[in-house]
């Protein structure tokens, strides 16, 4: 088993998070589409894709010193994956922060037994015995009251880090105010909320207050809301990975329109649009190919004029 704690050795730019110690970059990359194929593609050309991917990461080429994963992600693969870097690595780099999530099983399975299973499971596939950070996925699956009961999730959790199989607990989740709910329970040292504060929709703003008065870490993921704000045919018609309401439609209308006029990509925008915001200390962007990495960083410093972030406020009033 590896070590995975991170010291200052790692890339320049890098931000506290929160009042864990930790230090990481601005962007977190996102692996949930580690492992399936693309169309057309064998599963040697997935395993050749994501080892150009997971190498360049863990060389150090790109300016970004944080991962994220978890159990279920790419069918199971995703974490896999990740350990074939590592060991090709020799290791997690100084100053790289890996953190995963516990997942429920197949079954649908989110007890407190299941946890010690899933981060065992977590272990052998990454090849890695103490997380930095380790994450409750998406407790909305039984609830706020079933997952803080005696002998639930969130005692299994909090039972790991003080076994030592983690130095830093969170909370990964979607609806706002269930994780509000487990936020002010004061348990959780960081956060990772998804698909409610992009370019169209703010809800998770009230959530990044709580999470920032008890000084947690902060991580916005899915910053496209699905991929409609990437500005790609395939995913008009849907957001946060269900069928787009109207108000919504017209508001990604408005604001691309907005971005043509200022010469921005729709997706520049929407991965800015997370970067700016000071209660947030980094977004996770999902990549799943080097290009993908190298054309995020590219939109991550493309010059945005502050008239054109007013007009995108205004036109979600409009």
């Amino acid at each position: 088993m590896h070590d995975s704690t991170p010291n200052d050795s790692a890339p320049h730019g890098l931000v506290e998070f929160g009042s864990t110690g930790l230090r990481v970059s601005a962007l977190c990359l996102g692996t949930s589409s580690w492992g399936p194929a693309r169309t057309g593609e064998s599963a040697a050309g997935v395993d050749s894709r994501i080892a150009c991917l997971g190498d360049a990461f863990f060389s150090g080429a790109a300016p970004i010193n944080y991962i994220d994963t978890s159990n279920e992600y790419g069918g199971e693969l995703s974490e896999s994956l990740i350990g074939r870097a590592i060991e090709r690595a020799g290791g997690i780099p100084h100053g790289f922060v890996l953190q995963t999530k516990l997942d429920r099983d197949a079954s649908g399975d989110f007890s407190g037994d299941r946890m010690w299973r899933s981060l065992e499971e977590s272990q052998q596939k990454l090849g890695i015995d103490r997380f930095p950070v380790l994450y409750l996925h998406d407790p909305e699956s039984i609830g706020f009251e079933a997952s803080m009961a005696p002998g639930g999730p969130v005692e299994a959790l909090v039972a790991m880090k003080e076994r030592g199989f983690a130095d830093h607990i969170g909370i990964s989740g979607g609806p706002v105010d269930m994780l509000q709910q487990f936020v002010e329970t004061d348990v959780f040292e960081a956060l990772i909320t998804h698909n409610r504060f992009t370019l169209i929709d703010r809800t998770a703003s009230g959530l990044f207050d709580a999470a920032t008065s008890r000084r947690m870490g902060i991580n916005n993921a899915a910053p496209y809301g699905g991929g409609i704000l990437t500005g790609e045919a395939r995913f008009r018609g849907t957001y946060a990975y269900r069928a787009i309401r109207p108000a919504e439609q017209h508001a990604v209308d408005r604001i691309t329109g907005l971005c043509a006029e200022a010469g921005v990509s729709l997706a520049a925008a929407a991965l800015q649009f997370s970067l700016r915001e000071p209660r947030i200390h980094s977004t996770i962007v999902g990549v799943s190919s080097l290009d993908g990495l190298e054309r995020a960083i590219v939109e991550s410093q493309v010059p945005i004029a502050d008239e054109l972030w007013a007009q995108i406020d205004s036109a979600l009033t409009d």
